[in-house]
């Protein structure tokens, strides 16, 4: 195997040269450096990386923490992150916690002794406990996640204009009897802005928010809007319109009506937010808010990378734009 020191010998410089070259630490003649470099080439040697972070203190390792990488939306967030990061040269070590407190603790535990200079946390809610501990650690931290505490870094879009512009949009095509299905009862701020966003666009076009229903699905997947379908069944003869606070909610809510013989749009229009993969497959397509996952990701590297720097500490939140992707679920000819 090649070692620093038989680089440093063929090359004709000391080791410490050889160090600063591989690590960019000190300045290098630019000869000396293009030696250097074409030595490496030429031996194939390979920087051991326990030791390289010894000497610079850089561990170059990113943390990403999940719930469940089965989500669409998720996977291309963890791509943004992990595409950004190869450009400035950083690894990404992904932990999958399942939805478990026990599995994040143990999982910021494990990159703290990995020297990660850097932590993602993606998922829909975190624990007071798991948000102490990542704070603890005293390594810069971003979330994409749906409670926001003060000065939590996070990346995300403006959630009570983008429901607030759905519901407009909605109207806009003649629906004055909306109903929004969300998802707690105990909503996350990020769900507040999405009934505030909803119930300021009625109240702006002079309707009543005494017809505004708002339904509850104690659950943010397909399956917990469909176990309140009924709900919605009773009440959807009164309905011209559905906004759900999700994309998976809305088909959920789509598919328990079909089920039982409503047909979308022609009875009732769905709308969701998101724009998830599964919006383009499911019949009739589903309309919705995108969002743009993948910039989440790309954009939440690079402030991270720029908090590790020192560059930009006092930033805490970027706001993205978001679209309307109008499809098939929402009937246009009012």
């Amino acid at each position: 195997m090649v070692t620093i020191k038989d680089v440093a010998r063929l090359s004709g410089v000391s080791i410490s040269t050889v160090s600063r070259v591989i690590n960019d630490s000190k300045p290098v003649s630019p000869e000396v450096r293009k030696k250097v470099q074409e030595v490496i080439a030429e031996t194939g040697y390979k920087p051991n990386d326990i030791a390289r972070s010894l000497v610079t203190k850089r561990s170059y390792l990113i943390g990403v923490i999940i719930n469940d990488l089965a989500q669409s939306y998720v996977a291309d967030i963890v791509r943004g992150i992990e595409e950004i990061g190869k450009m400035y040269g950083y690894d990404i070590l992904l932990c999958c916690s399942y939805f478990s407190p026990e599995a994040q603790k143990k999982y910021l535990q494990l990159l703290d002794r990995k020297q990660a200079e850097g932590i993602f946390l993606v998922g829909y809610n975190f624990d007071d406990e798991i948000i102490d501990l990542a704070n603890s650690l005293k390594k810069p931290c971003v979330y994409f996640t749906k409670k926001i505490t003060e000065n939590m870094k996070h990346i995300s879009i403006d959630n009570f204009d983008a429901s607030y512009e759905a519901t407009k949009y909605l109207i806009s095509l003649g629906n004055e009897n909306i109903a929004f299905v969300g998802d707690f009862e105990a909503r996350s701020t990020v769900e507040e802005d999405k009934v505030g966003g909803f119930k300021k666009a009625l109240k702006d076009n002079d309707i009543d928010l005494k017809n505004a229903e708002v339904f509850v699905a104690n659950g943010r997947r397909h399956h917990n809007s469909y176990a309140i379908g009924d709900e919605v069944l009773a009440q959807v003869d009164k309905l011209d319109a559905i906004l759900c606070s999700s994309d998976e909610l809305a088909i959920g809510i789509m598919n328990y009506l079909q089920d039982n013989g409503v047909k979308i749009p022609e009875d009732v229009s769905i709308m969701g937010i998101g724009n998830i993969k599964e919006c383009e497959y499911v019949r009739p397509t589903l309309t919705t808010i995108g969002e743009p996952f993948y910039d989440y990701g790309a954009v939440g590297m690079r402030m991270l990378i720029k908090t590790i720097k020192g560059e930009n500490n006092n930033q805490s939140f970027v706001e993205l734009p978001f679209t309307i992707e109008k499809r098939n679920s929402v009937k246009v000819n009012k």
